[in-house]
């Protein structure tokens, strides 16, 4: 995971004052304020009668309701489905060839299912983010984790504990083949790359999370491959790994699109010459339509150059496509701070389509999201100043925040639209990810799939913190507090 925006102080003023926007909030909002809950025990929630798949697009969400499994490593019994397993599964089925390109890869059992494929003689190829690309035995120590920042230092404390299965503070070589992801496919002769082997210090984020099987089955979705993502932390019983999707697809056509991005990354492999292309190195790819029986999907990849219209973007085509929303738009999101995203949004709620809008605590309230447009508001950034958002003369308070596992994050990228439509992939919906990392995103036609994401979306929804949330109040107040508003 990233932070979507540049910490840099925003150039323009042109938001609206502090007091014009509370101004609006107040009439627009304070009537209506969001019920705050905590999180259900498991216990607490039915089992859910499984949906229809479709033949060709199947959909599955770590804590969907509809299913049951056990986490293989904490051996907790919780709802949802083993997206690791899915994974495995479309492993197992390769003929001839796999190609995985994934940000962050540490989940040991597919690293053992890709090691027993490249036995059998199945061509393997791996490309990951260079944030992540080095194995445990080489960073897995206390001393180079206590120079860490947070962030990291809780991820790679965590990833410790998992493969030192002794709990003795020394991870053993046994330890290391059995759980380090890097090292088992290392040991495997599995051919890896990362986002440095063009050359540079990496650009951007190698933040993709697919794998194309016998140049016919996509694997894809929002979730990498780790236990926060999957499972949960497992340090922390209570987490359930956060809300994440994979999808997986049998069509030819597609897998042809998601192989020639990988062919760009993967230039001649490791070892040979700096002639891979990540980030801006990769030429403009415009949209383009693929079908499979029962579906139109429309894909595309980033990023885009700023020098290139931004209805050609990623982030165009996502606006393009809420655009055709007539009945209804449901949004699940990590981060959304893309403004021409937001101002396509807003007339269509003005003319009454119902927009209902969930976002990560983490990033709901921060002075970029644009759930505060959303809901009438602007908020200065850490350093007193405003970026140029435009909070909506008609706000909604549908906007807010789900409640979620202690520890766990909404990872989702996705869209439901007339309850028919899904946008997903790895983009989130900021600059960062349409003009500087590796993303791709899929329009989905089919309401088959788009009931499961409904589904999924209901669940988030039920409980959530909408409108003038306590959270949102406390980052009210400590801005007006240290920005003398």
């Amino acid at each position: 995971m990233h932070l979507p925006k540049s910490s840099q102080p925003p150039s323009s003023w042109a938001k609206s004052a502090w007091v014009r926007g509370a101004i609006a909030f107040g009439f627009g909002l304070l009537l209506f304020v969001g019920i705050s809950s905590q999180f259900r025990s498991e216990a607490t929630l039915p089992t859910l009668d499984p949906l229809p798949q479709d033949p060709y697009i199947q959909a599955y969400f770590n804590q969907n309701q509809a299913a049951t499994y056990t986490d293989p490593y904490r051996h907790i019994t919780r709802h949802g489905d083993n997206l690791e397993q899915v994974v495995i599964d479309a492993i197992a089925s390769a003929q001839t060839s796999i190609d995985v390109a994934v940000q962050e890869f540490s989940l040991p059992g597919i690293a053992h299912a890709l090691s027993q494929q490249k036995a059998a003689g199945v061509e393997i190829r791996v490309v990951i983010e260079n944030t992540y690309s080095t194995p445990m035995a080489k960073r897995g120590n206390p001393a180079a984790i206590a120079q860490l920042d947070e962030h990291y230092a809780d991820k790679a404390n965590d990833q410790f504990a998992f493969i030192d299965a002794n709990n003795d503070g020394v991870l053993s070589g046994e330890e290391l083949s059995d759980r380090d992801a890097l090292t088992i496919l290392a040991e495997a002769n599995i051919p890896l790359i990362d986002d440095t082997a063009d050359g540079s210090k990496g650009s951007g984020l190698m933040h993709h999370k697919f794998m194309v099987v016998d140049g016919r089955t996509v694997v894809t979705g929002s979730a990498n491959w780790t236990l926060s993502c999957t499972h949960g932390d497992f340090t922390n019983p209570d987490s359930r790994g956060n809300a994440n999707s994979i999808l997986v697809i049998d069509s030819q056509p597609l897998a042809q699109r998601f192989g020639q991005e990988f062919a760009l990354m993967w230039g001649d492999g490791p070892g040979g010459a700096p002639d891979s292309r990540f980030g801006l190195q990769k030429p403009h790819r415009t949209s383009a339509l693929v079908s499979t029986p029962g579906s139109v999907l429309e894909v595309q990849f980033s990023p885009t150059s700023k020098t290139k219209p931004w209805a050609q973007s990623v982030n165009g085509l996502i606006a393009k496509s809420l655009g055709q929303a007539t009945q209804s738009v449901h949004l699940a999101l990590f981060v959304f701070s893309e403004q021409a995203i937001s101002d396509q949004l807003r007339p269509m709620a003005d003319r009454g389509i119902p927009i209902k809008t969930l976002i990560d605590p983490g990033f709901a309230y921060r002075s970029y999201s644009e759930g505060l447009d959303m809901l009438g508001l602007t908020l200065p950034d850490h350093n007193c100043k405003r970026d140029a958002s435009v909070p909506w003369a008609r706000p909604i308070t549908t906007v807010g925040t789900p409640a979620l596992p202690d520890g766990d994050k909404l990872h989702h990228k996705y869209a439901v639209l007339d309850g028919t439509i899904v946008l997903t992939g790895s983009q989130n919906w900021s600059d960062a990810a349409n003009t500087t990392n590796d993303e791709n995103l899929l329009v989905i036609r089919n309401a088959t799939v788009a009931a499961h994401f409904e589904r999924e979306f209901e669940r988030l929804y039920d409980g959530a913190s909408l409108g003038m949330t306590e959270q949102l109040q406390g980052a009210i107040a400590r801005q007006k507090s240290k920005c003398g508003l």
